[in-house]
């Protein structure tokens, strides 16, 4: 069986490690982190160090908050490359700038590693059923050896091209689902603005052209106020700051991107940025003078 290190047990990480651990995978996870007491009574191993993560694995994954944590962790001191044996394969599944990518990916090479960058979609409750998309840069043999490692933590495992290609993806998707929040966000106090129920309403559309998992998986959040994170609010920030820099290397158009970080930024700003992305309707609310609810109450 392939031996797994997988670093990084946050909010997605941590059902993603244990979703390998269930599947019968030998799996080594870093002992300081706070979620590896939780893991090794699963039935992982831990190791005091990243390299020492690295030195007992054919597979390493990262799953991490941001570009400088990626850096830190594969290529600072005592870190994943200086454990990592020649063939090693580094799979980061961070959602991060495409250019970092690259910069690791080069960094690994010089080590004799192979490198995929495999970020992933679908929030906390996908992780933990294992389902999420999974959306990969780098080279297509590489990807062959880890691929049943990835498909206990996906339901899709999908190649995009070089080393890159998978944050670039990512990127897309999470300007995407932004705009998707508060296009639902904008229709649900609209309809209720009017004095119809947005309940009623999104049940309506959700078999049309209209419908998308944004709105299955938001919408009832949004009616319910209730915005315990999946995906948190400042992590989207995150990524749209990304893939803002992204369009503007590129230079390609990206005004539904912007304006709904403008509107994350000022959410972050009021003290939601730890609530989930849909808490975007607070926005919408505050504009409108409504709280949103299942049932119609049309603004004064």
């Amino acid at each position: 069986m392939v031996k797994v290190g997988f670093i990084g047990l946050g909010v997605m990480g941590r059902p993603m490690a244990k979703n390998l651990v269930t599947a019968g995978y030998d799996v080594t996870v870093v002992a300081s982190s706070g979620a590896a007491s939780e893991l090794v009574a699963a039935g992982a191993a831990s190791a005091e160090s990243y390299s020492a993560v690295a030195s007992v694995s054919d597979v390493v994954i990262t799953m991490l908050p941001n570009s400088p944590e990626v850096r830190h962790v594969v290529a600072g001191p005592d870190g994943v490359l200086d454990g990592a044996r020649p063939g090693t394969v580094l799979v980061d599944m961070s959602s991060i700038a495409p250019a970092v990518s690259i910069e690791i990916g080069a960094l690994a090479a010089e080590r004799g590693v192979e490198f995929l960058d495999a970020p992933v979609s679908g929030g906390e409750p996908k992780a933990v059923d294992g389902s999420l998309a999974i959306m990969v840069g780098g080279d297509a043999a590489t990807l062959d050896r880890v691929r049943p490692v990835l498909e206990v933590m996906g339901g899709s495992v999908e190649r995009i091209g070089a080393i890159g290609a998978g944050n670039v993806a990512k990127l897309a998707n999470q300007v995407i689902v932004a705009a998707n929040i508060a296009a639902v966000s904008e229709a649900a106090i609209l309809a209720q603005s009017a004095g119809v129920a947005p309940e009623s309403v999104f049940r309506a559309i959700r078999g049309g052209l209209a419908g998308s998992t944004v709105l299955d998986a938001k919408v009832p959040m949004m009616l319910a106020h209730d915005f315990a994170p999946g995906f948190r609010i400042d992590l989207h920030v995150k990524d749209l700051d990304n893939a803002l820099s992204l369009a503007e290397e590129v230079s390609a158009p990206v005004p539904l991107g912007t304006a709904a970080q403008e509107m994350f930024r000022a959410l972050s700003a009021a003290g939601h940025g730890t609530e989930d992305h849909s808490a975007m309707v607070r926005h919408y609310e505050q504009q409108a003078g409504v709280q949103l609810s299942p049932g119609a109450k049309p603004a004064k």
